[in-house]
C-alpha cells in the first residue's frame, strides 16, 4: 500500500538563503549555454520558470509557478508545463513525485541520480549526493533492466525542525 504524506504545520524558521544577483545570473546563464548545447531554443518562459525555481527558498508547484507568470496565452498552465518538462530534461531542474513539486537543480555535473531529504514539517528539500551507480549496476545485473531515470526521496525532519 502507498504511503501518503500528510505535512504538518509549517515552521516558524528559514532553511534556505536566497540566491545572490550574480549567482542567479550565473545559473540562468548555465540554463542557457545547456539549453542552446542541446540544441533548443533558451526561451522566456524557459528562463522565467528557471529564475522563479532558483528564487524559491522550498520546492515550488507548478501551478504556484503559473501565478508569477503574467496572465497571457503564452501562459496557460500546459505552456508552464512544457517549460518545467524542459527544464528537467535539460538536467536544469527536478521534479519531487510524492510532493508534486519542482526544485532547481544546483548540482554542477548533470549526469546524476536526483535524491532529495525531504522535511515533513516545514518542506525544507536538500538533494544529496548517493552512491546509487553501484546499485544501478547490481539491479541492471540482477534483472537485466536498464534505468533511464531514477529519483531517491527520503522523509523525515530535518535537523532544524528536529530542534
Amino acid at each position: 500500500m502507498p504511503q501518503i504524506h500528510v505535512k504538518a504545520d509549517p515552521c516558524e524558521h528559514r532553511h534556505a538563503a536566497r540566491l545572490s544577483a550574480k549567482a542567479l545570473a550565473a545559473a540562468l546563464q548555465k540554463g542557457r549555454e545547456r539549453c542552446e548545447a542541446a540544441g533548443l531554443r533558451w526561451t522566456p518562459l524557459r528562463e522565467r520558470a528557471l529564475e522563479l525555481l532558483l528564487a524559491a527558498d522550498a520546492p515550488v508547484k507548478a501551478y504556484d509557478l503559473i501565478a508569477n507568470f503574467k496572465t497571457d496565452a503564452a501562459t496557460a498552465p500546459p505552456t508552464v508545463y512544457r517549460a518545467l518538462d524542459a527544464l528537467v530534461d535539460l538536467k536544469l531542474a527536478h521534479r519531487i513525485p510524492s510532493i508534486n513539486s519542482y526544485v532547481a537543480c544546483h548540482r554542477e555535473d548533470d549526469g546524476h541520480v536526483a535524491s532529495f531529504l525531504i522535511c515533513d514539517c516545514c518542506g525544507a528539500v536538500e538533494e544529496v549526493e548517493t552512491p546509487t551507480d553501484q546499485l544501478l549496476a547490481a539491479i541492471s545485473d540482477q534483472s537485466d533492466f536498464r534505468t533511464s531515470s531514477l529519483t531517491l526521496e527520503a522523509h523525515g525532519r530535518c535537523r532544524a525542525c528536529q530542534a
